[in-house]
């Protein structure tokens, strides 16, 4: 019987695990709850009506219909016994009795992903969207729209102005970027479209607890992103932290104490993150340490301690290395797919009988978009702003995108937006699964792998 693989999440780790294992002597059952694989990093462009659903996400049959060796699951996975390696799987809702009850593997690969933490305040969910996630996205897009039609028709100035205020908690790559678009929007798409209010006069603001933005950037990219932000009218509040969110404002804390109210009716959460349960779930069974983030730590060839059979990739890891140092990558697509390359490499040469080298992670800089032709890059020691970063951003998530179909319209839909300034897919629609609960937020489910980390 040929090798069983088994790899569940189809995010950027999973796909690339399997795409670099289509020629091996392998059989590979690929699990994933969402029958697409999702280019996460454009999400907050679904979620402002600059890209269409359909254009950031790609089936996964169609990435490997060619591929007569490898077979896709939809199907939610509940369990792992690493003692009789095996799988154990559950239907999705809607596809009852569908799904078989495990899969057995020889080798397991788990790229399972994460989902935004709310630091112990899991009743800000409900109020707080973000949008990791397709569905997500689009309930984050129909509360914004509607946002601005409900101050069309209010009367009471306080109110309106509540209704076209904006907070984005988390000042990394993606409240950077997620505040910078509906800045844009505002003052740029919707002007004009409205007869009661002046879509320019929303507020949006931008909130972390660190001193400055793009924390991870340097000093130099972080202020001229900080300048590009307050040149779209974006208000960056720093050294400030979240302690409470109601659906009717969010309350911030000041280093010296001291709170204050912000009345805003849509907040959009981008601010840390937390490890798939499925992490959880291993470390019980193995052992294995794991951080305040729930990220499972495993060894120099990002096997499962104890375990070599199981590898983990992505933002549910952290990795111990030869030296005993434990390395926390951060969360970003091309970590996942380095990641999900260098798994597949380990399982040809364990077939050849050779032990793979520890994974060494090859840093190629990090981007940021803040607006039309405005965006920082780092790549190696060269620094970026203005149109030539927003040139390398393009290019890069252009060569990211999975799909040549979805390349093709997005490159179309991108100039058309640059020199006519609009956004075709501002749709007001409830996100797949039902009307979404205050706050426009999707509930994430317990452990899945549509998407693995993010790209920038």
């Amino acid at each position: 019987m040929s090798h069983r693989v088994v790899v569940i999440g189809g995010g950027f780790g999973g796909v690339n695990a399997v795409q670099h294992l289509r020629g091996a002597p392998v059989e590979i059952t690929l699990i994933d709850r969402r029958n697409f694989h999702l280019f996460q990093p454009l999400t907050y462009q679904v979620a402002t009506g600059a890209l269409s659903p359909g254009e950031v996400a790609y089936p996964l049959r169609a990435i490997f219909k060619n591929a007569d060796n490898v077979r896709v699951l939809l199907a939610e996975v509940t369990g792992v016994d690493l003692e009789s390696r095996r799988v154990m799987l559950a239907d999705v809702p809607g596809m009852e009795a569908v799904a078989p009850a495990e899969v057995g593997y020889d080798t397991l690969i788990v790229g399972a992903g994460s989902s935004y933490s709310y630091f112990g305040h899991e009743d800000w969910r409900q109020y707080a969207a973000e949008v990791k996630t397709l569905e997500s996205a689009i309930g984050v897009r129909s509360r914004i729209l509607r946002a601005f039609e409900a101050a069309e028709m209010q009367t009471d100035p306080d109110a309106r102005a509540a209704e076209m205020t904006f907070v984005v908690v988390g000042a990394g790559p993606t409240g950077v970027e997620m505040s910078g678009q509906i800045a844009e929007l505002a003052r740029d798409t919707l002007h004009g479209d409205f007869r009661a209010v002046d879509s320019r006069n929303a507020r949006v603001i931008l909130v972390d607890a660190l001193d400055r933005v793009l924390n991870d950037f340097p000093a130099s990219l972080s202020r001229k992103a900080a300048r590009s932000l307050e040149g779209l009218g974006v208000t960056i509040m720093v050294n400030r932290t979240v302690v409470d969110v109601d659906g009717e404002s969010v309350t911030l804390s000041h280093a010296d104490g001291s709170t204050e109210r912000i009345p805003a009716r849509t907040v959009v959460w981008a601010a840390g993150v937390t490890a798939s349960s499925l992490s959880g779930h291993l470390a019980e069974l193995s052992g294995a340490e794991v951080d305040r983030a729930g990220r499972i730590t495993v060894e120099p060839d990002l096997s499962l301690p104890g375990h070599p059979e199981v590898i983990a990739l992505g933002d549910m890891i952290r990795v111990r290395g030869s030296d005993g140092e434990i390395v926390t990558y951060p969360g970003v697509a091309p970590v996942a797919i380095q990641q999900g390359r260098y798994a597949a490499k380990a399982v040809a040469r364990r077939l050849e009988g050779r032990t793979p080298a520890p994974f060494h992670y090859v840093d190629k800089g990090n981007i940021a978009t803040i607006g039309r032709a405005r965006a920082v890059a780092q790549i190696k020691f060269l620094k970026l702003s203005g149109f030539p970063a927003w040139l390398v951003w393009l290019l890069v998530h252009l060569f990211y995108l999975i799909g040549f179909q979805n390349r093709v319209l997005v490159l179309i839909k991108w100039s058309v937006s640059f020199f006519t300034h609009g956004r075709s897919a501002r749709i007001i629609s409830n996100a797949p699964g039902g009307d979404p609960p205050a706050g426009g937020h999707i509930a994430e489910p317990a452990v899945r792998g549509a998407s693995d980390a993010d790209a920038r």
